[in-house]
């Protein structure tokens, strides 16, 4: 069994920075490509960023490319989510996920494990 437990979540103004992490259980991790992904009140959850298990290859919705970078640390089983110049459309629940491949992928289907989320909020 897989556990994922996000942090690093919080209140932010427009224009800050903030630094998920997401820990996980288990001695597969570099196996697996990571994903992040959000989900906004009255939204569907959307992808948000992927990267692939040895972190050669990453991949990014267009609304954040530039200014989020996802990254990952096989030897601590931590993946991150580096958000800068943030919006206040950014506002979401943020959730990381491990991928069923190796490569990173944003299709929600393509994710067999998630975690709990954590609170991201821009303010304006």
């Amino acid at each position: 069994q897989v556990q994922l437990v996000e942090s690093g979540g919080g209140l932010v103004q427009a224009g800050g920075s903030l630094r998920l992490s997401c820990a996980a259980s288990g001695r597969t991790f570099s196996s697996y490509a990571m994903g992040w992904f959000r989900q906004a009140p009255g939204k569907e959850r959307e992808f948000v960023a992927a990267i692939s298990w040895s972190g050669s290859s990453t991949y990014y919705a267009g609304s954040v490319k530039g200014r989020f970078t996802i990254s990952r640390d096989n030897a601590k089983n931590t993946v991150y989510l580096q958000m800068n110049t943030l919006k206040p459309e950014d506002t979401a629940v943020y959730y990381c996920a491990r991928a069923r491949t190796r490569i990173g992928t944003m299709l929600n289907d393509e994710y067999d494990y998630w975690g709990q989320g954590t609170q991201v909020t821009v303010s304006s």
